[in-house]
C-alpha cells in the first residue's frame, strides 16, 4: 500500500498515512484521528497557513482580473462590488480544505513537529 501524495490527500481528504477517506470531519476542519489506522491527526498544527496563502493567492489574481476588467470595459464601480467580493469569498473558502489537507500530508510527510528546531540545536550545543 502506498501513500498517497499531498495533493490526493487535500483533494479527496485521504489520510496520509493510510490513504483511507477519513481525513475531514466537516467542511473544513479534521476528524481527530484516521478511523483505519489511528493516526492522530490532532497532533498536526496547520494553523492559519492555507487561509493566508489562499487570501494572498486568490487576491493577487483577482486584482489582477479586477485590473484587466476595468481597463477592457470600463463597467461602474458597483459591478466590480457584485462581482470581486464573492468571487475571491468563493475562492478562498472553497479551496481552503484542500490547501489544510495538502498541508497536514505535507507535515506528516516530512515529519514536522513543533519545537524540533530548538531540540536539535540544544543536542548539537553540547560537548
Amino acid at each position: 500500500m502506498t501513500s498517497p501524495t499531498p495533493l490526493e490527500s487535500g483533494l479527496r481528504g485521504l489520510c496520509p498515512r493510510c490513504g483511507a477517506k477519513t481525513l475531514f470531519a466537516g467542511a473544513a476542519s479534521f476528524a481527530p484521528s484516521c478511523r483505519a489506522c489511528g493516526l492522530s491527526f490532532a497532533s498536526f498544527n496547520v494553523g492559519d497557513g492555507p487561509a493566508a496563502f489562499l487570501t494572498l493567492g486568490v487576491g493577487a489574481a483577482v486584482t489582477a482580473m479586477a485590473i484587466l476588467f476595468e481597463l477592457a470595459v470600463h463597467p461602474p464601480f458597483w459591478l466590480h462590488l457584485i462581482l470581486w467580493i464573492p468571487i475571491t469569498a468563493g475562492a478562498v473558502l472553497g479551496s481552503l480544505r484542500v490547501a489544510k489537507g495538502m498541508l497536514l500530508a505535507l507535515e506528516y510527510r516530512n515529519a514536522a513537529r513543533e519545537g524540533r528546531i530548538v531540540e536539535e540545536a540544544a543536542r548539537d550545543e553540547q560537548p
